[in-house]
């Protein structure tokens, strides 16, 4: 029997094992198994926390079909909640270990002295295709390039927030057939590693709303880098500001890209229950 915790991140939701005390052997199946939301616990991931050598705490990220991300923006102030709350760390600033580095996150708690919000410095963007990764020259950048897509051209930017990602402006994302060409692009030649499609309208100059496609998981309701990446996106293709609030179907984020690099990325982190599970 394992011990899980669930919790999401604007609705980002994933099934949170506390590696500290529980060692998981077979996470790819295990991911597989308690992301099913018919026979399993349902969720877009499994999430580990892990002692660091480096950090305070180390994650590991799991997508629905087994895959390991590297990053997970609303899942990592998640991991933060979870370990302040549960005492792993006694600090409200800690850096957590993940496959994209090391990041720095700012905690703030509630009145009753538990986490409910978290900052997270998300890094630098990656802009060159060698490092999204991207076919093509590896030291150029993919700033509003043409990408046919079934019959349909797409004005794409890609960047990777420790993970690659593909944003597109369009004028009205509720009516865009994601379902059809999120697949499609996530899996396109061009992506060697695939890559997660963000679609995007500008209602201003300080707000926009998105919808996701996440690589190995679907439309999903949030996500952080995909925010993160959105935010850069914009700012390079001139349509905001730096700092922004990113309207998801699961809720905000605050999105802010600093002149020396990073980018902030400020949210809700919640816990919605906790139980035991008996793997197939």
């Amino acid at each position: 029997m394992i011990h899980f915790v669930k919790m999401h991140g604007a609705g980002n939701d994933y099934v949170y094992i506390n590696g500290f005390e529980q060692p998981v052997e077979d996470p790819v199946n295990l991911a597989r198994e308690v992301s099913d939301r018919h026979r399993g616990i349902g969720s877009d991931g499994l999430i580990l926390i892990l002692p660091s050598k480096q950090a305070e705490i180390r994650m590991r990220m799991f997508n629905p079909d087994g895959s390991e991300s590297e990053m997970c923006g609303n899942g990592i102030r998640c991991v933060a909640k979870y370990a302040y709350d549960h005492g792993l760390v006694t600090q409200t600033e800690i850096r957590v270990e993940t496959g994209a580095g090391i990041l720095p996150l700012k905690l703030f708690l509630n009145t009753a002295g538990r986490v409910e919000r978290v900052q997270v410095s998300m890094g630098e963007p990656r802009m060159t295709r060698g490092e999204i990764p991207l076919a093509g020259p590896p030291e150029q950048q993919v700033l509003s390039k043409e990408l046919l897509v079934d019959g349909e051209c797409f004005h794409i930017t890609c960047l990777s927030m420790g993970n690659p990602h593909c944003v597109i402006f369009v004028d009205d994302v509720e009516s865009f057939p994601l379902e059809r060409f999120g697949p499609l692009i996530e899996n396109h030649h061009l992506f060697p590693q695939r890559t997660n499609v963000e679609i995007v309208q500008v209602l201003s100059r300080t707000e926009v709303k998105q919808r996701t496609w996440e690589r190995g998981a679907g439309e999903t309701l949030a996500c952080g880098t995909g925010a993160s990446a959105v935010a850069v996106a914009c700012v390079l293709n001139y349509r905001t500001e730096r700092k922004i609030v990113n309207h998801l179907r699961g809720g905000d984020l605050e999105l802010e890209w600093l002149d020396d690099g990073p980018v902030l990325m400020t949210g809700p982190a919640e816990q919605v229950f906790e139980g035991t599970y008996n793997p197939y």
